[in-house]
């Protein structure tokens, strides 16, 4: 079963990369960029590399080719696993359901 969690619950949102540099830098800057076009100013978001996610983080963006090292490093928390690092709907959807404070669903198992 999938794990989900309430928009207006979510307080911080990790970005997980492989390395921390490069195109998942872009991507923190495009989804801080389109948050605060959406005057979502109560959800900061973390660059951290997939190694130190916090075992009791709350949501976690992450590359599909890192999704199962999220999952093993933060089994509780919702992973929203992304195939483009610019661009991919997962960015634009998360950002819509946290407007309109809807549940954000994990799209890995």
């Amino acid at each position: 079963m999938s794990q989900s969690i309430s928009a207006g619950q979510v307080r911080t949102i990790i970005f997980a990369c492989e390395a921390g540099m490069g195109s998942s830098l872009m991507s923190v800057n495009s989804l801080k960029k389109k948050l605060k076009a959406a005057q979502i100013v109560d959800v900061v978001v973390v660059h951290k590399p997939a190694r130190e996610i916090p075992t009791d983080a709350q949501l976690v963006i992450v590359h599909k080719g890192l999704a199962k090292t999220a999952h093993a490093k933060a089994p509780n928390a919702v992973i929203l696993a992304f195939n483009h690092f610019l661009n991919d709907p997962i960015f634009d959807k998360l950002v819509k359901s946290l407007v309109e404070k809807t549940e954000i669903v994990s799209t890995e198992p």
